[in-house]
């Protein structure tokens, strides 16, 4: 097993890129750029990043030719001949060949493209524009590395036993939670920590931990490269950049208020099976559930992300109901801010009325709070989301209004659109 502390202290980035394969990435990006690639190449999308913890001022922490040299060695990567025959040859979710050969073919040929990078009142101003299939790929990488270079930042001062004793309470920390699951009995739980992990290898340690501890109940990782490394599955449905481009680019209020079922009637001719996860609160779940098509009753099951988990169980449990469904054979995945005691507050109120899935994401990859003076590795609420589709602005409304996003005059046109009333914020911590 690597010596973490020992690599952080000798480290250089050309040793230990942050991110050092095309496939170090989260696997609903591939799911969703086959659709992508199939449906909408022509499709322009700018990229940006946004930091909702604004207190954090990352300009002034990263040093921006480090960042550049981050960025530029993303763009040098391509899909290496092992990578590309796993993507052909390996079985996800139960299907071989998930992905097309002509799909594959392109990521072959895949470069990252461009990007634009400054600085603005003490943040970084980092955007990325292009054909949607290509630009749709700079989101993880470059979260991944704000993430580890504000990480390499903090650490860079400190010594040998320092670095030693820091990652060992860190490590003692992760056991623990692993420890804590385990009392819980049957829980299935998965990572999806790549975009704010602390660090690639702490991110790989993080896993090798997780299959260690839980067995059976750990059901793979969001990370493609650590997944084909160490022969776990690989788990991801899509996201909320796939409503997001359709309603930018709507060309009427009708077009508008389908747009989030259009991007599942397109999903439903791509994907089966336990891809068939709903994601409703783009702009709203409560009416997204209640204008639903009927054949969105017979999916696998939903996430529920930005709404309080138990409150949006329970409307999951009650939608299901009054559309003749038996919640029990749902599966339900809870996302958002996860950490042990929150997966067990909803584990006790749900388990036996629906299936479920927990994905673990910053507070396992990146929980290295209280672990350096003045919360300086505390995780930080960032963001790379959607800017604009085709020229036109794109909005995200959210269960959560803090986070939601657009420009403020079109999201007063979303709420009305899709009917959303008063809604309560929640604390964002990731």
């Amino acid at each position: 097993m690597i010596d973490i502390a020992a690599r952080v202290y000798n480290h250089t980035w050309k040793i230990d890129p942050i991110v050092r394969s095309v496939l170090d990435t989260d696997f609903y990006k591939l799911l969703m750029g086959q659709a992508i690639h199939r449906r909408h190449p022509a499709v322009q999308v700018t990229f940006g990043i946004h930091n909702r913890s604004s207190h954090v001022r990352l300009a002034e922490i990263i040093d921006v030719g480090e960042l550049r040299e981050q960025l530029d060695h993303v763009r040098t990567l391509s899909l290496t001949r092992g990578e590309s025959t796993w993507l052909r040859g390996n079985m996800f979710y139960g299907k071989r060949q998930m992905f097309s050969p002509d799909y594959v073919a392109w990521l072959e040929r895949f470069r990252f493209p461009a990007y634009h990078l400054e600085k603005r009142d003490g943040q970084y101003e980092l955007t990325f524009e292009g054909p949607w299939v290509e630009t749709t790929m700079w989101e993880i990488p470059a979260l991944a590395i704000i993430n580890e270079l504000r990480s390499r930042a903090v650490l860079k001062g400190l010594g040998k036993f320092e670095l030693q004793i820091l990652y060992a309470r860190a490590m003692s920390r992760v056991w623990e939670k692993i420890a804590f699951l385990k009392t819980l009995g049957q829980v299935n739980v998965a990572d999806f920590g790549t975009r704010r992990r602390h660090g690639f290898l702490w991110q790989d340690w993080c896993i090798q931990a997780l299959i260690e501890g839980l067995g059976e109940t750990f059901l793979g990782t969001s990370n493609c490269l650590i997944a084909m490394r160490r022969e776990v599955e690989a788990a991801g449905t899509n996201a909320h950049e796939l409503p997001m481009v359709y309603a930018a680019l709507s060309r009427s209020e009708q077009e508008l208020s389908w747009s989030p079922y259009q991007v599942l009637a397109d999903w439903q001719e791509e994907y089966d099976g336990n891809l068939r996860i709903m994601l409703p609160d783009t702009f709203g779940t409560t009416g997204f559930l209640a204008n639903a098509p009927a054949w969105l009753d017979s999916w696998t099951g939903i996430r529920i992300d930005s709404k309080d988990p138990l409150e949006g169980g329970e409307e999951a449990i009650a939608w299901w109901r009054a559309r003749g469904q038996d919640p029990r054979e749902k599966l339900a995945i809870f996302s958002d801010g996860l950490d042990v005691e929150e997966l067990a507050r909803i584990n006790a109120r749900f388990s036996g009325r629906m299936r479920l899935g927990f994905g673990w994401g910053t507070l396992l990859t990146n929980d290295f709070r209280g672990l350096a003076p003045d919360g300086a590795l505390d995780p930080i609420s960032i963001v790379c989301k959607v800017i604009s589709a085709n020229g036109h602005p794109a909005v995200k409304l959210s269960d959560n209004p803090t986070k939601a996003m657009g420009p403020p005059d079109e999201v007063e046109r979303y709420k009305r659109v899709f009917n959303v009333g008063p809604q309560v914020a929640r604390r964002t911590m990731v």
